[in-house]
Parts: C-alpha cells; structure tokens; sequence
C-alpha cells in the first residue's frame, strides 16, 4: 500500500506541473494579447489628425476605427456597442450617398451632351415621373422586400458576427469568418481583401462616403434653391461667374 501511494505521487505532482505550466503559458498568451492591442492603439493614436487641431481626442476615439479623427463632441459613441453600430450606419449610408451621388452626375452628363436615352432627360428630383417596365408601387414593394431582408440579415451580422455566413436555401454554401461590412469570402469580385493595402482602401472609401454624403446633401439644397441640377448650377456658374453665385440666390441668403 505504502509502495502503491509512493508511485502515485510522482505522477499527481507531474500533472500538477502540467496544469502550471498550461495556466502561465494561457496567461503569457493574454497577456501577449494585451500588449499588442495597446501597441495598435499607441501607433494608431500616434500622430493622428485631428478634426479640430489641438482639440483632445475623447477617450473612447482611440484612433483604432478607420477615419477616426476624434469628432464626437456630443459623446454619442461613448458607449461601445452604440460606436459599433454608428461605424456601421456610416459605411451603409456612405455607400448609398456615393452611388447615389454617381446616379445624379453620370445621366445628368449624359443628358449635357445627348446621351444616355429616355432616362437620361430626367432630371434626378423627377425620377418618379419615369416610366418604368412595371408600375412604381409594384418596384417600391419589390425593392422593400429585398431590402428588408438583406438588412435584417446584415442586423444579425452586426450584433453576432458570423451568425449569416451560412447560405438560408442553399444550405451548402458559406462564407468564411471575415471583418463585419467589408469585403470578404465570396463577394470580393476585385480581390481588394486579398492585398496588403486594405487598410488604405477603407480608409480612402470612408473619406469618400463622407464626401458623398455632404455632396447629396448640396445637390438636394440646390434643388431646393435653384430648381436645377448639379451640372446645369455649375454650367450657369461658369458661364456668368461673378454674377451667378449662391449670394445672387435669395432663398440661398435666407
């Protein structure tokens, strides 16, 4: 018996080391961890504009987001998850306002020099009016439904990522785990997440998305002043510079 519990101990001791020796290297990996997203956040912050220079970032604008120039001065994305979801809306409304945007320019340079069809006569803020394959109520039901359920399942990406990687009918097909609204898996057409400047790309694109926004908004506050598109205020402008400017406009002075 003595023997037996002898023999026995050698081998408690050897997996108590084991345990150890797993718990100091899990914690050597944690921390390892830590220490390297600190050091992301101290090269991120490092140098970074500023949208007001001088100003003091807020503590919760680390500079790790992309296009993060410490602009927040009603602190909405103190909290994490809301600074989640604003990330999100602004890309989704990004994305809209620079289609958007090419949608008004490109038929109303088509329309300037005698191009693009019957489309292309109708000026952006009278799209309604043009008459499609099928009645309007009918494509504004069809497109809500479709964009419904691409934005509801794109909802459930956003709050548990990678819960709508798996195909709903073609239950063979999935995508791989990859960064919530950027390109990855299936849909990378151009290969822009197989390269090394990703991060330049999607900084590029939130600067351009934000353009964009500001730009729909001019084009939407010249409709409103002028009556005009996009290229017929700057055609007007250029023609008379000095005299056609949005001082001459009196709902513009308002």
């Amino acid at each position: 018996m003595l023997a037996q519990k002898s023999a026995m101990r050698p081998a408690v001791a050897s997996r108590a080391r084991s345990v150890s020796v797993k718990a100091v290297a899990d914690n050597v990996a944690s921390a390892r961890q830590w220490i390297g997203n600190w050091k992301a956040k101290q090269a991120a912050s490092a140098n970074r504009p500023s949208w007001f220079p001088g100003s003091k970032f807020p503590d919760h604008l680390d500079g790790t987001l992309v296009g993060d120039h410490g602009f927040d001065p009603l602190g909405l994305g103190k909290d994490p998850a809301k600074l989640k979801w604003y990330q999100q809306a602004e890309l989704q409304n990004g994305r809209w306002a620079m289609m958007g945007a090419a949608g008004i320019l490109v038929p109303d340079l088509f329309h300037s020099v005698g191009l693009g069809g019957p489309a292309a006569q109708v000026p952006w803020f009278e799209a309604g009016k043009y008459e499609y394959f099928a009645p309007p109520s009918a494509l504004f039901a069809s497109m809500m439904f479709l964009f419904a359920f691409v934005e509801f399942r794109r909802l459930q990406d956003i709050r548990k990522p990678g819960s709508v990687n798996q195909d709903p009918i073609f239950t063979n097909n999935k995508l791989p785990d990859g960064e919530v609204g950027y390109p990855g898996g299936i849909f990378d057409p151009l290969g822009y997440s197989k390269g090394g400047s990703l991060q330049t790309l999607k900084l590029k694109e939130v600067k351009n998305a934000r353009l964009a926004m500001l730009g729909f908004a001019g084009f939407v506050a010249q409709w409103f002043t002028t009556g005009k598109t996009p290229l017929q205020n700057l055609a007007d402008h250029l023609a008379d510079p000095w005299s056609t400017t949005v001082l001459s406009n009196d709902l513009a002075r308002l």
